[in-house]
């Protein structure tokens, strides 16, 4: 156990005795101070020794600490170390002391002595700028509010190398003076000051808006970079280039280097024309970058009064010279020639300054005019400057060039002013405007700020690079979500950027600050945006975050009066449906879309965002539900509007995909059926909607029936049906009808020639009405004589129907043919329609042409009735094979039909008429009925 003891000499307050045991090196902790008067003192460890009863010292304050003790104790030997601790005047608080007091008593750092540090909590260096880059900026945060910043430091020692007091002092005074000027001079594109100037005997500080580093160390990491890619000045001196400590990495995007000098160019129209005064020290060691990318003008240590009438107007002013200390004179590398020459400088001089920072920026950070301090230098490489500029042209971006190339001329009059250099093609671009109004965006009212979130901005930002987005336009974004009044203008570009941002970069940059607009209060129109694009952020959330944050936000939105909310509620769970658990769905959601519904029936818009929501969680419910809630929901909902129909439509064919939803035949039949039908006359459907709607209801059709068949079939019921018709098809077909062969005398069929449909449309419309009454084919006849094709010709096929009828040679009838009549005429048949003794003639023409009947003798009658008839009804008695034919009753069986019953005699001889006999061989032909006499 260690044992720490303090006294006090009794003869003397000055001194404090500490007191260890031996094993300890230094006592673990010292909390002590006294005050003397009016001064605050502090103990400072002196001289360690040994103390113990065997030091028999009385006049030794430990040993009167010894005494004090117990006396069982007081004979025990103890050996430990003794401190004597004597006071000192404290420079510095008591912590800081003591916290060096346990690292070893190292040196103060300059920052912990100057009084700024009260009001930061500062780090490391990360930067330097200035005259000859004194000024040391360090990262720091603000301890009342934990604001980021930066602080700039000056040690006086520095100049101290000058070995003059005085000048020292004016160094001083000059840094001190600048940042005064800094904070007069308030605008957008120059350094804000966040806290003024402290100072101490050693230091000069003040704190600034977070600064990464300034233009030259990021130029002088290039330079370091490029050793060789860069146009040296002439006459410089050819050093190897040794990269700076304070040079620091950052790569330039070409909207970088255009949003940078533009923003230059506006500071110095800010002080031309409104501050009236010139920087006269435009370089790179005055330009400072900061942590969101943006330029900002500083350095205003050697500013100069102008004309308030005409800036151009010159005024006197100290050249560059060797006399003054180089951290007292403006950089002479990028003075204009008249400030060198004439003494003599304007708001034009700025300019060409300008033009050389431009030049260095397009030269890996060299300057067109490296005179290292020296005036002569200076003058020799100035009378070339022309030549530099032409050779550095191809570096420069095309717009820029003739711009440049004025800003460099020698004759002041060539040279733009700041006004002017702004409304170059260069910088109009829409991407640099908008990160300028970024700029003042803090300036602007909330009808301004809302307008460019949602419309200006959101257009821009497919142009901003990537890098500018997480670096410019999201640090104004955080600070702007914080007020209600532009959030719901403000989500839109923050959706944006969630959108197309990877998963890492929103979960490290984006979602920590996003974080607390998911709990914070909003306004109804911000509420609303957030709900309708919650699956854009919900898609890179983390799952933890979605539960905890993102879904209690649209479970309270199912609670709200307003109607704006509660519809976006829906599209909300419409969009992100795949990450609710069913429990929700079930307990809450679906019950409070029901209440929604009853509350707005007559909302188109609110009862299309229903039915969105229920069509996505449908799979997710109950059949009990489905059956219990979501259909008596569709029952009753008016189907007026072509949308609503279609989503409706839309939920009944999803239920039909599945049987697991509950959409029973009986309620096709009787509930959901009822209410679509009517919808097929509805006259605002479209063509797609009305397709879509039939598709639909032929599906239940097409179930009902199958779902009725398969009842009746188990019931061994059967329904009428075509099937039933197969058998009696067969049952009184010709083709199963048999009879003995039939041969016909003298008949030769001869090769068939096909027809076209066309005209055996027309024989048939022609003949078939007037040959099945000639010849009896009516159905209705009880004793009608059917021709047996097939047995007459048995290579005939039933396909044949629909070609022409065979070619027939025939020969002449004669009257002393068995069966003839006199007259040549036909025989009389008896028709079924009269009596068994009733006769009637026939008088269709069977004779050969004209000119046979002429050589014949005129011995076959003539009749008004045509050929085509009787072979047209020929064509019919073949089609009679089928069922139809058969049961429904076909026309006359036809010419063919009469040869087969015998009715119609052939003879092989001829009779003569008049004298006159025909030949055997001699053959005559019938082209309107294909048949040949012989």
């Amino acid at each position: 156990m260690t044992h720490l003891a303090a006294y006090s000499c009794p003869k003397s307050s000055t001194n404090l005795v500490l007191v260890m045991n031996s094993g300890e090196s230094r006592p673990r902790q010292v909390k002590t101070s006294a005050s003397r008067g009016s001064r605050r003192v502090g103990w400072q460890v002196k001289r360690p020794g040994l103390a113990g009863p065997q030091n028999n010292g009385a006049a030794h304050p430990v040993r009167d600490l010894a005494d004090r003790r117990s006396p069982s104790r007081r004979s025990q030997q103890i050996s430990c170390k003794v401190y004597v601790a004597v006071p000192m005047k404290l420079s510095m608080p008591t912590t800081t002391m003591f916290s060096k007091f346990k690292s070893g008593g190292a040196a103060q750092s300059p920052l912990e002595t100057n009084p700024i540090g009260q009001f930061f909590e500062i780090g490391k260096q990360t930067a330097s700028a200035g005259p000859e880059l004194v000024w040391r900026i360090h990262d720091a945060y603000r301890k009342s509010d934990g604001k980021e910043c930066s602080v700039f430091l000056f040690e006086k020692r520095c100049a101290e190398k000058l070995h003059k007091p005085k000048r020292k002092e004016t160094v001083t005074e000059i840094l001190r003076s600048s940042v005064r000027q800094l904070e007069r001079f308030r605008h957008p594109k120059i350094l804000h000051v966040l806290h003024p100037i402290e100072e101490c005997a050693d230091t000069l500080a003040f704190a600034s808006e977070p600064v990464f580093a300034s233009l030259a160390n990021i130029l002088a990491h290039q330079e370091g970079s490029a050793n060789h890619g860069g146009i040296t000045a002439t006459g410089a001196s050819q050093q190897p280039a040794v990269r700076p400590t304070h040079a620091r990495e950052y790569n330039f995007l070409d909207i970088e280097y255009k949003y940078g000098i533009l923003q230059i160019t506006e500071a110095l129209s800010f002080l031309h024309y409104s501050g009236h005064v010139l920087h006269r020290n435009v370089c790179p060691a005055s330009i400072l970058v900061t942590k969101k990318g943006t330029w900002k003008l500083a350095g205003l240590e050697f500013t100069e009064r102008v004309n308030d009438v005409d800036g151009v107007e010159p005024v006197p002013c100290q050249p560059w010279t060797s006399r003054l200390s180089k951290m007292a004179q403006p950089n002479l590398d990028y003075t204009a020639p008249e400030t060198q020459t004439q003494s003599i400088c304007s708001i034009l001089s700025d300019m060409f300054s300008l033009g050389m920072v431009i030049c260095a920026i397009f030269n890996h950070g060299r300057p067109l005019i490296q005179a290292g301090n020296s005036s002569s230098a200076y003058l020799k490489q100035l009378e070339l400057l022309e030549d530099q500029v032409h050779n550095i042209m191809p570096r420069i971006p095309l717009p820029l060039q003739e711009a440049t190339v004025r800003l460099l001329s020698k004759d002041t009059r060539q040279r733009p002013t700041a006004q002017l250099l702004t409304l170059i093609k260069y910088f109009s671009d829409p991407a640099v405007h908008a990160l300028q109004f970024l700029d003042v965006i803090n300036m602007k009212d909330p009808t301004q700020k809302a307008h460019f979130y949602r419309n200006t901005l959101k257009e821009a930002l497919p142009f901003i690079p990537k890098k500018l987005w997480y670096q410019h336009v999201w640090p104004s974004l955080q600070q702007e979500m914080r007020s209600q009044e532009v959030l719901a203008a403000v989500l839109q570009p923050v959706l944006y950027l969630i959108q197309d941002s990877t998963i890492e970069e929103y979960e490290s940059i984006i979602l920590p600050s996003f974080r607390g607009v998911f709990s914070a209060p909003k306004t109804v129109q911000a509420t609303v945006t957030l709900l309708e694009n919650l699956h854009i952020i919900l898609e890179k959330t983390p799952r933890d975050d979605i539960r905890t944050e993102v879904l209690p936000m649209l479970y309270n939105a199912f609670e709200s009066t307003t109607i704006q909310v509660q519809s976006a509620a829906l599209v909300a769970v419409t969009n992100v449906s795949e990450y609710l658990d069913e429990t929700a769905i079930r307990r809450m959601i679906l019950p409070k879309t029901k209440i929604i519904y009853e509350k707005n029936q007559s909302d188109l818009k609110i009862v299309s965002n229903v039915l969105s929501c229920v069509e996505r969680t449908l799979d997710r419910l109950d059949k009990s539900q489905i059956i219990d809630e979501v259909l008596p929901l569709l029952y009753d909902i008016r189907l007026s509007d072509p949308q609503i129909t279609l989503r409706v439509v839309n939920i009944y064919r999803l239920m039909l995909s599945d049987k697991k939803y509950g959409l029973s035949v009986n309620l096709m039949a009787t509930k959901v059926m009822p209410s679509l039908l009517p919808q097929t006359v509805n006259p605002s459907l479209n063509l797609e909607q009305f397709t879509i709607l039939l598709e639909v209801l032929q599906e239940m059709l097409d179930q009902i029936d199958r779902n009725q068949r398969n009842k009746l079939k188990l019931d061994n019921l059967s329904l009428p049906s075509p099937e039933r018709h197969r058998p009696l098809r067969h049952q009184y077909s010709s083709d199963n009808m048999h009879v003995p062969p039939f041969n016909i005398p003298n008949l030769r069929i001869e090769q068939r020639k096909t027809s076209s449909a066309e005209d055996m449309a027309r024989k048939n419309s022609t003949g078939g009405m007037l040959g099945g009454w000639w010849f009896g084919g009516s159905p209705s006849s009880p004793d009608s004589n059917f021709l047996r094709v097939v047995n007459a010709f048995p290579n005939r096929r039933l396909s044949d129907n629909t070609l022409m009828t065979p070619k027939i040679r025939i020969a002449p009838s004669c009257a002393s043919s068995p069966g003839g009549t006199p007259g040549g005429g036909l025989p009389i048949r008896r028709h079924s329609s009269i009596g068994p003794q009733e006769r009637r003639g026939s008088t269709v023409n069977l004779s050969p042409p004209t000119l046979a009947r002429s050589m014949i003798g005129g011995s076959m009658p003539n009749t008004s009735s045509s050929v085509p008839f009787l072979l047209s009804s020929s064509m019919q008695s073949i089609r009679s094979r089928r069922p139809s034919a058969v049961l429904g009753g076909s026309q006359g069986s036809g010419l063919l039909q009469q040869l087969g019953s015998g009715m119609v005699r052939l003879t092989s001889s001829h009779q003569p008429t008049n004298g006159r006999t025909f030949s055997s061989s001699s053959v005559r032909k019938c082209p309107s009925l294909n048949i040949t006499f012989s």
